[in-house]
C-alpha cells in the first residue's frame, strides 16, 4: 500500500498536498483499494465553499458508494474534470492523475489536525 510521506491524511481516507494556500485533495490508495473499480465521481463546482471534515462529493465504485470529505476548509479553486470521462484514474493513480479538487484554504491551522503518513499507516494496518 502506497502512503506518500509528504502528504497529510484524514481518518476518512482522503489525502491533501499543500502548495502555498492551495490544497490538492484525493482519496488514498487504501480507500481506492477498498472501494474497488471506481465507476463515477461527483465533485463540486469551482467556487463552492467547503468545510473541513464535511462531505464535498461522492464516489461510486463496484462495491459501494461513499462520500468524500474535505480535509480543510476553503473555496474550491479547481476540479479534476477528466474524472467525468475516466473515473478509473482514481484506481490507477490516486495520488497523481486521480486527484479530485483543489481548495484555496482560509485556515492553515487546520492542517495541524490532520494525520501524518505514519499516523495514517497505523490507522489502516
Amino acid at each position: 500500500m502506497n502512503i506518500p510521506s509528504d502528504l497529510k491524511y484524514t481518518k476518512e481516507h482522503e489525502w491533501v498536498k499543500m502548495d502555498g494556500d492551495i490544497a490538492t485533495v484525493g482519496i488514498t490508495d487504501f480507500a481506492q483499494g477498498e472501494l474497488g473499480d471506481v465507476v463515477f465521481v461527483e465533485l463540486p463546482s469551482v467556487g463552492t465553499k467547503v468545510k473541513a471534515l464535511q462531505p464535498f462529493g461522492t464516489i461510486e465504485a463496484v462495491k459501494a458508494v461513499s462520500e468524500i470529505f474535505a480535509p480543510v476548509s476553503g473555496e474550491v479553486a479547481g476540479v479534476n474534470t477528466s474524472l467525468e470521462g475516466d473515473p478509473t484514474a482514481v484506481n490507477r493513480d490516486c495520488y497523481g492523475e486521480g486527484w479530485m479538487i483543489k481548495i484555496k484554504t482560509n485556515d492553515p491551522s487546520e492542517l495541524g489536525k490532520l494525520l501524518t503518513a505514519d499516523d495514517y499507516r497505523k490507522l489502516v494496518e
